[in-house]
């Protein structure tokens, strides 16, 4: 037996009770549930943890994520003593754009320009109002490939709702194309589209 809750496009808490509502009384079988954003699938992904059941998520596309619930016969009885339907707040700012360029901060020695620019990747996982969007383009495309030392910042940034874009020709001319390891491609369209629709963009 296989049920599908399409809670894409819905406000939490809504993905959450919904997700809730279709695992009560069901049967051996598997829950799959559509969500369209990273805050979604965190939210979704807490009931099912709460409940025992170890939820699998995938991203299938720039907006579209899926979360697996397999239940057996007797793990269809939600809890009703806990979990409330509490969301993980959207702390993203609106409009707030963060242009990566460069592997490196500032002028002057290139080693400690790498070490201010890990840094400053670090502090935006730590801001209040984290941004909407992270743009990383020619060397900023290093950033987000295998290996990089800003790659578990940036994770933690995409975890938390900030999409991540990494210029497709940057990692083509660097060789790169292979390693991308944390966000989507995107093209020079949708990098000047993002910064022209911004309401702040971030420079380091």
């Amino acid at each position: 037996m296989e049920k599908i809750v399409d809670a894409r496009g819905l406000a939490c808490p809504q993905p959450v009770i919904k997700a809730k509502e279709a695992l009560k009384g069901m049967g051996e079988g598997t829950l799959k549930v559509l969500v369209d954003n990273e805050i979604a699938v965190q939210n979704v992904m807490k009931l099912g943890n709460f409940e025992g059941l170890a939820p699998v998520s995938e991203k299938k596309g720039e907006k579209e994520f899926e979360i697996l619930f397999h239940v057996s016969g007797t793990s269809g009885q939600v809890k009703e003593t806990v979990l409330e339907e509490e969301c993980i707040p959207d702390t993203r700012k609106k409009g707030l754009v963060a242009v990566l360029s460069s592997d490196q901060m500032g002028g002057g020695n290139e080693e400690l320009g790498r070490i201010l620019m890990k840094g400053f990747v670090y502090a935006l996982t730590q801001l209040e109002e984290l941004p909407e969007t992270v743009l990383l383009y020619n060397g900023g495309a290093r950033l987000s490939v295998e290996g990089s030392q800003s790659l578990e910042d940036l994770k933690s940034l995409e975890a938390q709702g900030v999409e991540i874009l990494t210029c497709g020709t940057c990692l083509n001319y660097y060789g790169m194309s292979d390693q991308l390891r944390v966000g989507a491609v995107t093209n020079m369209y949708e990098i000047a589209e993002k910064m022209a629709g911004a309401r702040l963009v971030m420079r380091p």
